[in-house]
């Protein structure tokens, strides 16, 4: 396969009064996968639509490789889609359903049945031709519209939640499967998806989307470590956000200090951002220990009253109060203090970081924009 690079230059997308996409830009690199993360209604999979022709731009435009194909028709930018659906026929049989599109765009019969079981091969579904899609599990489906893509030899593969229908033990599976594919066939890869998990897991960089807009791009080291917002903090992973008075009087071995209410002062690191006089900071929910007895460090040790605990299994959740506020800490260890009892608290001032200045307490994610009309999601290639 080839593999393209794909930019987007102030791309705007909109349904009558309603902006789905609000003048984005970004690029991505060839044969790399970047995945674009967000809940529902945040313009993720507008965005891929538009790179696959299913939509066109309001405003601005779109690259793939060196062609301008913002106004280019859906089957002639040389892009495969795999949808959340499989878009499977269930009359067809696999190898049917592979080269349905090679011999719609007018590949003889041989050939596509050569492309075809080249990449059912590909995906693990080598002897598979005759089985109908009632006859494979939901994995083995997925490989099918898998391979349906693959089949054309695209300069970029585009994924809807292609693992949405799968039980967890199985997109544990497949994400790995689908990521090692990528590897392999040195495509370009956009990959839309609303789990953690899979964009961690899977991807070269995260975009993650809010409202239309990108929130933050990055690693996903990066994202995960040091979230720009505190709608990124909360959205990717799980994460206590601590807002406070900036103290520069107490900032000490290159950590800023916040005064949080209830008077506990925590430090923490600015990570390259400006500290107003009022902050916020993250801090992962694993990155907080609890101890029974209290620890060396003289920074960053608090005692707090223990309120409850969950077992989750491999974690324990633990909430403390905290000068006054609940934190919560996820631990692997099952034996966490008792309710009621004093515990003491210590966070590593490395895994505090401080946010850029917005909203901090409202996390709830913006309205759900309208979803875009659906356009049939039979083969398109």
């Amino acid at each position: 396969m080839k593999a393209a690079s794909i930019e987007f230059r102030n791309v705007t997308k909109r349904y009558g009064d309603v902006v789905a996409v609000s003048d984005i830009s970004f690029q991505i690199a060839p044969a790399t996968l970047v995945t674009l993360l967000g809940p529902s209604g945040c313009g993720k999979t507008t965005t891929l639509r538009l790179i696959a022709g299913l939509e066109l731009p309001t405003t601005g435009t779109i690259h793939i490789g060196e062609a301008d194909v913002t106004q280019t028709p859906a089957a002639e930018r040389d892009v495969s889609m795999v949808f959340q659906s499989y878009a499977l026929f269930p009359h067809m049989s696999v190898l049917e359903n592979v080269r349905y599109g090679l011999v719609v765009s007018g590949l003889n019969k041989a050939k596509a049945d050569e492309r075809a079981r080249a990449a059912m091969a590909t995906v693990g579904l080598g002897g598979f031709d005759a089985r109908l899609p009632s006859e494979l599990s939901g994995g083995q489906q997925q490989r099918v519209a898998v391979a349906r893509a693959c089949a054309f030899s695209p300069n970029v593969l585009l994924f809807d939640e292609p693992l949405s229908n799968l039980d967890a033990k199985l997109r544990s599976e497949m994400r790995i499967e689908l990521r090692e594919l990528q590897h392999r066939l040195g495509v370009t890869s956009l990959y839309v998806t609303h789990d953690l998990e899979e964009a961690l897991a899977m991807s070269d960089d995260i975009i993650v989307m809010r409202g239309g807009n990108i929130e933050q791009r990055g690693s996903p080291g990066e994202i995960y470590n040091y979230p720009r917002t505190a709608f990124v903090a909360d959205f990717v992973g799980s994460a206590n956000l601590i807002s406070g008075r900036v103290r520069p009087d107490l900032a000490k071995n290159g950590f800023i200090a916040l005064e949080a209410g209830g008077g506990n002062i925590i430090h923490g690191v600015a990570h390259g951002r400006q500290a107003g006089t009022d902050a916020t900071m993250s801090v992962r929910t694993v990155h907080l220990q609890l101890s029974r007895s209290q620890p060396s460090p003289s920074i960053n040790v608090w005692p707090v009253q223990v309120r409850h605990d969950v077992f989750l299994g491999d974690l324990t959740q633990v909430h403390v109060d905290w000068g006054g506020r609940e934190l919560v800490i996820r631990q692997t260890a099952a034996d966490a203090p008792a309710e009621g009892t004093t515990a003491y608290l210590s966070i590593n001032p490395e895994h505090c970081v401080l946010l850029e200045p917005g909203e901090a307490t409202d996390m709830k994610p913006p309205a759900a924009a309208a979803p875009p009309p659906r356009m049939g999601e039979l083969p398109t290639e």
